[in-house]
């Protein structure tokens, strides 16, 4: 190395170095996090994002090479993470849009981050002409993910959502899917050009093993993408290629038809019913897709309200609560995304965004062909990662990953086809000594400043609330200690934390290990901290809710009841906020109120059964059973049903041969337990029928005789007058 080059090459390696690891984001997983499989890969891929951002902007310094070009996707770039600025900046909750939660990880900080790659990935890789081997490498990542992926569908190792969809080490099968799609048409790419023949027909065995197991995801979204981006493909071929390429694309286009015409055709066949993935894939239709193209027609009328800066990121849970369907009800209680990552920016920052969203894809795909570096076939391959990224996108929200990927590309194209900018390549270098004695030590400096500022503070708290919430050798106390220390030092995540507290406090009050000092000191702590969630976001109808929680946990019904209508004023559409509600008129003994909220939920859908059981529920309450059994007549057929909220019904009005009823019907199963038949014998005995209760004891014992000590027990309870515990 020269002496007067150090600079240079410290800050060239750094970077290079930060760049290489990035493709290995996949693999973190932070246990001792919150959100491990989401957060551990945000922050070590920020961290590293930074870095390399770090060293680039040290060698615009010291050599004109490596300064920024002027490209249309570059400024794409640059108007849409600008105008989320703003839009952010007007958001609802400007913390949240800015930061995000540990479930999403995104915010514009995320944005910030994928500007800084798109920058130092486009003009490092471009001057040390290192884009296939960064490619290279994440295919080599690749290779690890998919063999994880095929010991899940082994059984040999576990799957961590569900039971079927795999999901290797990202912990969510849309996220590997996307991911495994990337990577499908960037080894294609890479093959076409490959000199090395075991090389390239390895990449294409790769390529075909990944295709295959995004079928095992079972992710619609991101089938679908496959399947247009391949037709695209051949389409592109059969009209761009010569004679005999124009034959072989023209062929495949036709098997492709005939394929997916055919799995349609059989959809309901036997052979594809009886197998989960592809009865899943199978189930895609208008029909199947009802939840999605509600939540998008809930999004374009919150789009109307705000349709320049938009609710900010994250703020899609207002536009939930507030423009909510009735007909989701029995679906997720909180969406926090439209399930469409256009849809999702249209949200987030209104027509522009959505407009500059669009534009990324626009330019890259105008530029793609216009790049006289690349040839048609790997021009067609990366129009397809394209292509398929977008068609999944109508379907799914986004992740960290996809993200990295996708401004990857977008950074590749920009490197092939960016051009000078005279003001600043006239700019003068620095020279060595100054690189060595000023430049690198300066940037070094507000590179840890940021890593520091951005990250360590929401790894802490990402560490103790895990912390927090596990049992503790030291006992409750320390776990509370940890509560307060993490509310006295609010970071990004203080939502999250505070939440978490709330059910925390709920479970802890309700445990007779804990003494009544600890349970006063959690639950004081958990409503203090909710009132100010609630203070400091008045519109958010969710902490409303959670607030209405901690205060029933706490005892105090007329501040539950007033916060829960609080968010059903919020929400007035949403069935959960008057259920809720009326359970909470209930608690505080005004029957007529409750039975009104119940009513409400049950008038907003009265195409759900279990909607008509409360209804029913809160005419039980005031003692108008005529009402409830025509509404359970109506809804299902019969007066006795099998229902957790008409039994409690039954039992505060002490309508015993109603809760007879009940129990009968459950302890008829041929799967009842012990309990559920000793449940039937308490309601005959609460019912006045002490001998139906002792026969009923008896048949139990008979049928479970592991249980003949205790029925005994109760048998004598019965027959003492002392009420069956």
């Amino acid at each position: 190395m020269a002496g007067d080059d150090y600079a240079k090459q410290i800050a060239r390696w750094v970077a290079l170095g930060a760049l290489f690891l990035l493709p290995l984001t996949p693999f973190i997983v932070a246990n001792s996090f919150f959100f491990p499989f989401i957060t551990g890969k945000a922050f070590y891929s920020r961290i590293l994002i930074e870095i390399a951002f770090a060293g680039w902007v040290a060698l615009v310094f010291l050599d004109k090479e490596y300064r920024p070009r002027l490209s249309w996707i570059g400024i794409a770039a640059l108007a849409f993470v600008g105008w989320m600025f703003v839009a952010d900046l007007f958001a609802v909750n400007v913390q949240k849009a800015f930061w995000s939660n540990f479930e999403r990880m995104e915010g514009w900080v995320m944005l910030a981050h994928l500007l800084g790659l798109f920058f130092a990935a486009s003009n490092i890789l471009r001057v040390e002409k290192k884009w296939r081997a960064w490619f290279l490498t994440t295919l080599g990542v690749s290779v690890l993910i998919s063999g994880y992926a095929l010991l899940q569908l082994a059984g040999s190792a576990a799957i961590h959502q569900g039971s079927t969809r795999i999901d290797a080490s990202l912990g969510n099968s849309a996220y590997l899917a996307i991911y495994l799609l990337f990577n499908v048409f960037v080894a294609l790419w890479l093959a076409l050009t490959e000199k090395y023949t075991w090389l390239k027909w390895s990449l294409i065995a790769l390529a075909v093993v990944e295709a295959i197991l995004i079928f095992f995801t079972e992710t619609r979204g991101t089938v679908l993408g496959l399947i247009a981006a391949l037709g695209l493909s051949a389409l592109l071929i059969a009209f761009t290629a010569g004679k005999q390429s124009r034959q072989w694309a023209s062929a495949g286009l036709v098997v492709l038809v005939l394929l997916v015409g055919s799995f349609y055709a059989a959809r309901n066949s036997t052979f594809i019913q009886s197998n989960h993935t592809l009865q899943r894939v199978a189930s895609i239709s208008l029909n199947d897709g009802q939840t999605r193209f509600t939540l998008w027609h809930m999004a374009f009328e919150g789009a109307l309200e705000r349709p320049i800066v938009g609710w900010g990121q994250e703020g899609f849970n207002f536009v939930f609560n507030k423009y909510f369907d009735p007909k989701l009800y029995g679906q997720e209680s909180w969406f926090d995304r439209a399930h469409n990552a256009f849809i999702d920016w249209l949200i987030a920052g209104g027509f522009p965004a959505f407009l500059l969203y669009l534009s990324l894809f626009g330019t890259a795909l105008v530029l793609l062909w216009r790049s006289s570096e690349l040839s048609r076939a790997e021009r067609i391959a990366l129009t397809a990662a394209l292509v398929g990224y977008a068609v999944h996108n109508l379907f799914v929200f986004d992740n960290l990953y996809s993200y990295i990927y996708f401004f990857a590309l977008l950074a590749l194209i920009d490197s092939q086809l960016g051009r000078p900018i005279k003001q600043i390549e006239e700019a003068p270098i620095v020279s060595a000594t100054d690189g060595i004695t000023y430049v690198l030590p300066v940037v070094a400096v507000v590179a840890f400043a940021v890593v520091w500022v951005v990250n360590v503070p929401g790894m802490g708290v990402a560490t103790k609330l895990i912390t927090a919430l596990s049992p503790s050798q030291a006992g409750i106390a320390s776990n509370i200690a940890l509560f307060q220390d993490l509310s006295a030092h609010p970071a990004f995540a203080a939502q999250e934390v505070r939440e978490q507290l709330v059910s925390f406090a709920s479970s802890v009050v309700q445990s007779s290990e804990v003494a009544d000092t600890d349970k006063q000191q959690v639950i004081t702590l958990a409503v203090t901290e909710m009132m100010k969630q609630v203070t400091a976001y008045p519109t958010d109808a969710r902490e409303h809710l959670e607030l209405s929680f901690v205060y029933r946990s706490a005892g105090d019904a007329a501040n539950a009841l007033k916060e829960v209508l609080a968010a059903a004023a919020l929400s007035p559409k949403k069935q959960e906020m008057w259920i809720q509600a009326g359970a909470a008129e209930w608690d505080a003994g005004n029957l007529a109120a409750a039975q009104k909220d119940f009513h409400t939920a049950y008038e907003l859908a009265p195409q759900f059964t279990d909607l008509a059981a409360y209804a029913a529920a809160g005419d039980i309450a005031v003692g108008d059973i005529a009402s409830a059994d025509k509404t359970l007549l109506a809804a299902y057929g019969t007066t006795t049903i099998d229902n957790n909220i008409l039994a409690i019904a039954y039992y505060r009005s002490k309508n015993w041969k109603r809760l007879v009823g009940i129990w009968q019907l459950r302890a008829s199963a041929p799967e009842a337990t012990i309990e559920t038949l000793f449940s039937l014998a308490a309601a005959y005995y609460a019912a006045g029928d002490p001998a139906n209760a002792i026969r009923a004891i008896n048949d139990t014992v008979k049928r479970y005789p592991d249980a003949a000590a205790s029925g005994a027990a109760a048998i004598k309870q019965i027959q003492s007058g002392v009420p069956i515990q």
